[in-house]
């Protein structure tokens, strides 16, 4: 984060918060920092809490730079009191997720690194490569650093274990076919879709895979040695050249995981590099004695953090909710609590969990070269950095000296309308912060259906939605003294009317209609539109820009800057301005704002297709006659869409349970007769210009 991120929080003098003289006790507990608005913006915990908490206070200069910058963004601070240290690391995590604090240190993936994953909660499991979320019943090895990786090593596994790699559709179609796929025919899949293999036979072999990705290898590759000399005792040459090249296959597939210890050794190895300002932090995941995996991560020291407290955070946070946590993990130095740590990490494995720092052999030797990994990506990161903020502070300056701001917009939300002929009406608001999306606050919005509503109608409605909801918030905690009773009126009436319009249409955003909910500000939960931005920028030319600039006005907002661009010579328009503001093409200043304007370009048509195309397949479904709600939900079930059921034969839509061969017959000869594909695929076309033209 760039130093004149700040500004985008009131400063408060320390001692105008700090809690009184000897009302903090002396207990262990956990300790949350808040900002003006309420949010929680650093967690933190202490054995003792009094001790901890007066060490922000007493002498401020001594502090670490961030660290001051925190406790003068903050404007209060509270406590709880907890039993144990145990007790106090489960706290300290549960916070630390659920409020996403920004002067914490977060291990945040500097990219998603893929899996390879075997779906044993399916009945036919399937061997794929996965990023992202873990799911539950499916079991993960890795992570690698690239997919070609797995990909290779999965190619070379599947001639001894031919489990099914193919998609939930693939699979369904060469069933029906009654033919297996190509790799069915070359023996790289034991074709189940087909009936060759039972449910039972065939997720023994998805447990053979497991257990031989595990680091189980000698029993399958001596089974197959076996194998193959009995085929040759036998005279079954090609049987046994065939186990022969399978047994070639298994080796190369271990060649590419390095033996680096004994065969039974599991431990997770974690080692660091860092600076005054950040840490890198570099893990391998070593299996059977190989090492089946790696994974790095750079975070940002708010504080002057020990290697000891970066230890304590990556454990408590890598392993805090993770099913495979190793029976080791060595680390360059143990963290603070280190009983509390292992009691912890215990609990969560379900057995004994050990935290050690290698002092000599092979074990010292293989987290040095970890060590210099996280070197060589701390390296890499700073090169990075410098870029990146560099270019990111340019901009926002860039688009603070053209629009004439007192300060650099740090937080932009910017607004974009989307519809087809007036119908389905939506909008978006994405929100930047300090030049980067935060999607996390990113919102959708449902525009009433209102006879002569255009763009300009719908970004005043829009406006004036997201700003009554943040005036009634800063209400609701105080925040906001300069409000009357009538504006709190207003907000509440207007809230009252937009349910009840939005329950009439059935329709409304989950996210939009969260926002009507009031919140308890002493939680520190995110209030959905708490946080005024610094800049409102809408898609369009004056028109749209008077229409926000009008809501406002209407609410009583006269601090937020407004402007809009438009797409034809991307001109920048502020409110009453006969001539744009151009802004050079190659500047940066310029490219975020497009990126910004992209951006909810991308959030609002993708809403309003996916209403548009909800309404259709329900209006064309609604066209056939004797289908009622359940016949109609039964069949989108069966066939997964609307497309696909036109595809069906009268016999294949009489298998979904309550549908007869007269009404299947009757459903394939309503739907093929109705308009279809070409009018979904013209209908796309159609929002594309259309929405491309009420960009202004």
């Amino acid at each position: 984060m760039s130093a004149g991120a700040t500004r985008l929080f009131t400063v408060a003098d320390p001692a105008t918060y700090r809690p009184a003289p000897g009302s903090i006790p002396e207990s262990p507990g956990v300790y949350r920092f808040r900002d003006e608005h309420g949010r929680v913006i650093y967690v933190g915990k202490a054995k003792s809490l009094r001790s901890r908490l007066n060490s922000y206070f007493a002498d401020f200069s001594a502090l670490h730079p961030r660290t001051q910058t925190m406790v003068r963004t903050a404007c209060r601070v509270d406590w709880t009191v907890v039993g144990t240290e145990v007790e106090a690391l489960q706290l300290e995590y549960s916070w630390i997720k659920e409020f996403d604090p920004r002067f914490n240190v977060r291990y945040r993936d500097d990219k998603s690194y893929p899996y390879l994953a075997v779906t044993l909660n399916e009945e036919f499991p399937r061997v794929m490569v996965m990023r992202g979320a873990k799911r539950k019943g499916v079991r993960y090895f890795g992570p690698y650093s690239h997919a070609w990786a797995i990909r290779e090593t999965v190619d070379q596994l599947l001639r001894v274990f031919p489990v099914r790699t193919c998609s939930a559709g693939v699979f369904k179609r060469q069933h029906q076919l009654d033919r297996p796929c190509l790799l069915g025919y070359i023996g790289k899949c034991s074709a189940p879709c087909v009936g060759r293999l039972s449910p039972a036979e065939h997720r023994l072999l998805a447990e053979d895979f497991c257990d031989f990705m595990a680091g189980d290898t000698g029993r399958f590759i001596k089974r197959l040695e076996r194998d193959m000399r009995e085929a040759a005792s036998s005279q079954e040459y090609e049987r046994a050249a065939r186990l022969r090249d399978d047994i070639r296959a298994l080796e190369a597939a271990l060649e590419k995981q390095a033996v680096v210890l004994a065969d039974s050794t599991d431990c997770d190895m974690v080692a660091f590099a860092e600076d005054e300002l950040e840490a890198a932090v570099q893990v391998f995941y070593v299996r059977g004695g190989r090492i089946r995996g790696q994974r790095g991560w750079v975070v940002d020291k708010v504080e002057e953090v020990s290697t000891a407290d970066l230890v304590e955070h990556f454990l408590i946070q890598i392993y805090g909710e993770s099913d495979s946590v190793p029976r080791e993990v060595l680390v360059p130095e143990l963290p603070p609590e280190t009983d509390a740590m292992t009691e912890l990490l215990s609990e969560q494995r379900g057995g004994p969990v050990r935290l050690r720092v290698p002092q000599r052999g092979d074990k010292r030797t293989l987290l040095e070269t970890v060590a210099r990994n996280a070197h060589e990506a701390l390296k890499q990161h700073k090169t990075r950095r410098a870029s990146d903020l560099t270019t990111r502070s340019r901009a926002l300056q860039e688009i603070q000296d053209a629009l004439e701001l007192d300060e650099a917009p740090l937080r932009i939300e910017c607004y974009d309308v989307s519809n087809l002929q007036g119908t389905n009406v939506v909008a978006s608001m994405v929100v930047f912060e300090d030049g980067l999306a935060r999607k996390s606050e990113y919102r959708r919005f449902t525009i009433k259906a209102v006879e002569g509503q255009d763009d300009v109608r719908s970004i005043h409605e829009v406006i004036t939605r997201r700003f009554r909801r943040y005036l009634a918030e800063s209400e609701r905690t105080g925040e906001l003294d300069a409000l009357g009773d009538r504006a709190a009126d207003d907000a509440g009436e207007d809230a009252a009317e937009e349910g009840a319009a939005e329950a009439v249409q059935g329709a409304g955003d989950a996210a939009d209609a969260a926002a009507h909910q009031p919140i308890d500000p002493e939680t520190g939960r995110p209030r959905k539109f708490a946080y005024p931005p610094n800049l409102v920028l809408v898609d369009g030319g004056p028109p749209q820009v008077a229409a926000a600039r009008r809501a406002l006005a209407e609410l009583g907002v006269d601090d937020i800057a407004v402007c809009g661009i438009a797409k034809r010579l991307e001109e920048i328009w502020l409110p009453g301005e006969d001539d744009p503001v151009i802004l050079p093409r190659n500047s940066e200043g310029m490219f975020l704002v497009q990126r910004v304007r992209d951006e909810a370009h991308r959030f609002a048509i993708t809403f309003h297709r996916q209403r548009r195309s909800k309404a259709m397949t329900v209006s064309e479904l609604d066209n056939v006659p004797g289908l009622g709600p359940a016949r109609r939900a039964a069949l989108l079930k069966h066939f997964g869409s609307l497309k696909r059921l036109k595809e069906a034969t009268p016999e294949q839509v009489a298998e979904v349970p309550g549908i007869g061969p007269r009404s299947a017959e009757g459903i394939v000869a309503a739907l093929r007769g109705a308009p279809g594909t070409a009018r979904t695929d013209k209908g796309r076309g159609d929002v594309a210009g259309g929405d491309g033209e009420h960009r202004g």
